[in-house]
Order: C-alpha cells, then structure tokens, then sequence
C-alpha cells in the first residue's frame, strides 16, 4: 500500500472510531474522516476512514476521483454485496479491495464471491482459541422447553415480533434461572425487541441482579455502557443493538433470546463475550432447550461444528451434559464430535460397502477415499464460490479417473481439491488410490495413512500368496508402522509374481 491512498470502509461510527484508533496506534498514522460533514478533501493522510452511508451519496462521490485510493479495506465484509456498499467500490474501481470479516456467510445466502475474487485467509473461532488469541467457550443448556414452532420466518430469519409474543410466557422462568447462574457473572442478553429488553431487565432487577437496558433510542447509551464497562450494571439487556461495532472484553456470558437461522448473526452475538480479559477464564453460553418445529436453529454448537453432522453431536453432548447437572467445553468437545461423526460415517459406508461387495469397482468412490485417509476437510467439503460449484473440467475428469479415482457427480471445487490432495500424498510418499483400493477389498483399516513403500510391501506379501491375505497377518488390527520395526517377522516375495499394473 505504500504510495497509495487506502480507505477503510465501515457502516457505523463505532467500527470508524475503532479503525482509525487501531491504525494510529499501531502504525503512528494520522487518519482522515469521511463522515457526515467531516471530509478527507483538502488532507494529505494516506489512510481515510468512511461511513459507507455517507459516501453512497452520489454527490459525495463525484467530489473525488474514481483513482483517489489506490486500496479499499472493508470492514464487516459480509455487508459488502449491499447496494450502498456496491455503489461505493464501483465508483473507485481500480482500488485493490480486502474484505475482512468474523462471519462471512449470510442469512440470504449470497456469497462474497459477487464482489471478491478469492479467499485469501481464514480463521476460525476454534483456532483462535486454541492459540489463545480468543478466550474457551463453555455452553451450558438450562432444562426449559422454549416452544418457538409457530413463529414464522421473515427475511430469511424469525419473525422478531412473533418471537417476542412466544418468549413472553417464559420470561420469568428465564430470570429465575439468571438470578444464580448470572449472579457473579458480567452478562449480555440479547433479545427480539426493544420493549422487551426494557421488561426483562425490570424482571432481573427484581431478582437481585443490577441489570439495565440500552437501545438505539437511548440518549445516554455512552453513559449506560460506561457504566457497565465499569461495573455499575452486571447485566445488559439490548435489542439487537450491541452485535457490531462494541467490545467490553470482560463479558463472561452470553444470553441469546434472540434465536436465529443466521449463523453470521449467531456468531456476532457470542462474538461480545470472546474477548480475552484479566481474569476471565471462559465465556459461559447459555442455550434453551428450543422447540423449532421444522426450521433450523443456530445453536453453540454451531460456533464450532466443522459440518452439520459435527454441529449436530455437538448439540448432543451439550444436552448429555444438562442431564448431568453441567456444561460442556466446546473446544474439547468438538474433536470428540468429530472423531464420533467419523465413526458414524465409517460405519454407514462399510455397510454400504458390505452391500456392493461383489460390485467390482475400477475406480474408487472418492468419499470413501477421503474417508480412509482421515481428510475431514476433503469428505465435507461443500463450495463456497460459484466456480467451485461448476462440473469438472475434462482435463480434472482425465487426471483423476489415471489416479483411480471416480470424478463421477464431482464439482470442480471437489475435483480441484482432491487433485491437490492427491498431488501433495505423492510428494510426501503416502499410498496411491489404487493400492488403498486394494488393501481395504482385503479388509485391511485405513490403508490411506500408510506410505507408498507400506502398502507396496503389503501387496508384496499378497501377491506371493495368490492375493490372499496370509493367516499370520489380521487386517482389523495390523499397523505397517509396527511390522515394519518388527524383527520377529519376515517374508520373502517369489520372483516369478507380479503385481498388476492397476493396483500399483
């Protein structure tokens, strides 16, 4: 960016004041303002921060030169495809853009891809925890049966009026439960509407909790969210204020009453309590027993689940520790969820395979490939940009199929990855899709973790023993890593066999 001029773009006066902030304390760099009736006109800072709602004006615009900036960063990229963010990067269409966001997927569905090129970095929150950088998150699920089946869906989401008519009868049971899990606790409750976040917060106070209210109307909003910053209010009741654009690092729990489709939304939300703080040790989630009918609902699991089926056993084991008087780590939990997913996945595709044994394959089905090397990015994949949703190329379909895998109802997302995958085994010298086709016909367990030289040493022994497997060798239980710093066995491969050329 040296030489250039870079506006970050953001579409609210809290996100501009921390972005500027940020950059002159970390970069010693004055910034220029784009908002209301301040302007960047007439100043030499490299670095502009804008409200989006103002430079959509086009008169605004054509104040500057569709070259002013030479780089646009666009803070809360999931905005970006709205029309009054579109306006604003076609005007300036020769800057280089960068999204950055913490929920990049949206409730509407449409993908980033319509104003970015590519991914260039991805963190997720179970990442960030583990190096430290985000505090754990415990999800603790209260035994109320919340019945939320009749609301219906506006705009992709709950409809937050219907939703408030189905909370209200179980307000009182919910400040019940707050008054001694909350009690210690620096709390933030999220809820459908604005008079019902004024309700709940006089329902907490009479439970002994120092609770208040904020909102969009309130006019002294600074003063209410000093005074729980600085301890004055343990709980804060807001309508939907408070997802973007506010930090109070202590937060150690989080209260969603606004139940939500949208995992971006969800994830905002638990987002205010992940900060790290001194003497915080881990955000407490509390989750209902929520009665949905037939729409899906984000849920803590879903903050961490890698797939629906993960998010899913995640949920579970939350539910599992309810009925146990407790909650759960979900950090700790996911691999747990995966590795049972994994298991539930290999036995419904060995049974799968026990039903096509006498089927003779030529090319291996390449979920079942990705399954037995242990790739669980590879067997749940699903596309994120619109390319990765189109068939393969002929040249992808040529080069899988002359590896043994089948490309059959592949996208060239999929295809582009398991080439990649399949290029990256041969470097590292691990087992070619046709030799873990062949050892797993022979009932040997996860063939694709071995090497090249493990499995050739394998059917070796096959081979010399008419491609049966010999009876001192069990396949359920035998590791190559093991027989190979075994000395107690040895065998010797006849000259006259050898092996085709198609499990090679």
């Amino acid at each position: 960016m040296r030489g250039g001029r870079t506006l970050v773009l953001a579409h609210r006066g809290e996100l501009l004041d921390q972005a500027a902030d940020k950059i002159t304390r970390m970069t010693g760099l004055a910034c220029s303002r784009e908002q209301a009736e301040s302007s960047s006109l007439g100043e030499w800072n490299s670095v502009t921060v804008g409200s989006v709602q103002t430079l959509m004006n086009e008169k605004r615009l054509a104040q500057f030169s569709p070259d002013r900036f030479s780089h646009i960063i666009v803070d809360e990229a999931h905005h970006a495809v709205s029309d009054s963010y579109r306006r604003v990067l076609d005007y300036f269409d020769t800057a280089q853009v960068l999204g950055v966001t913490a929920t990049a997927d949206r409730a509407d569905r449409r993908g980033l891809s319509e104003v970015f090129d590519s991914l260039a970095y991805e963190y997720g929150i179970a990442d960030a925890i583990h190096d430290g950088w985000l505090c754990p998150i415990e999800a603790q699920m209260i035994p109320l049966k919340l019945d939320i089946s009749y609301v219906g869906i506006q705009s992709g989401d709950y409809a937050a009026g219907q939703l408030g008519a189905a909370l209200e009868p179980y307000l009182d049971a919910i400040a019940d439960e707050m008054a001694t899990i909350c009690a210690t606790r620096k709390t933030v409750v999220f809820l459908p509407l604005v008079q019902m976040a004024k309700d709940f917060a006089d329902r907490l106070n009479a439970r002994g909790l120092r609770a208040c209210e904020v909102d969009g109307m309130s006019v002294n909003r600074a003063e209410i969210l000093a005074d729980f910053a600085s301890g004055r209010y343990n709980v804060l009741c807001n309508s939907m204020l408070l997802t973007e654009g506010w930090d109070c690092p202590d937060v150690d729990c989080i209260v969603c009453l606004r139940p939500t489709k949208s995992r971006s939304l969800y994830t905002q939300i638990c987002g205010r309590g992940t900060r790290l703080a001194e003497g915080k040790d881990k955000l407490l989630l509390l989750d209902f027993l929520w009665m949905t009918g037939r729409h899906n609902l984000c849920r803590p699991a879903t903050l961490m689940g890698a797939s629906d089926e993960v998010t899913a056993r995640l949920t579970e084991m939350t539910e599992e520790a309810m009925e146990e008087g407790g909650g759960i780590d979900l950090l700790a939990a996911e691999s747990q969820a995966e590795s049972d997913v994994q298991a539930q996945r290999e036995e419904a595709l060995a049974k799968e395979l026990e039903a096509m044994r006498h089927r003779k394959a030529k090319l291996v089905d390449p979920l079942q490939y990705a399954l037995s090397i242990c790739d669980l990015d590879l067997s749940t994949y699903e596309p994120e940009f619109e390319w990765e949703s189109l068939s393969p190329t002929d040249r992808q379909i040529s080069f899988l199929e002359k590896r043994g895998i089948d490309a059959d109802g592949m996208t060239a997302g999929m295809a582009s990855k398991m080439i990649d995958t399949l290029m990256r085994r041969q470097d590292e010298g691990m087992a070619t899709p046709k030799q873990v086709r062949m050892l797993e016909r022979k009932g040997f367990k996860h063939p694709g973790t071995w090497t090249f030289d493990q499995a050739s040493k394998m059917m070796s022994i096959l081979a010399s023993n008419r491609w049966q497997v010999p009876a001192w060798i069990d396949p359920e239980t035998y590791d190559p890593k093991a027989k190979a710093e075994s000395t107690h066995i040895t065998y010797t491969t006849r000259p006259e066999v050898s092996i085709p050329w198609d499990v090679a």
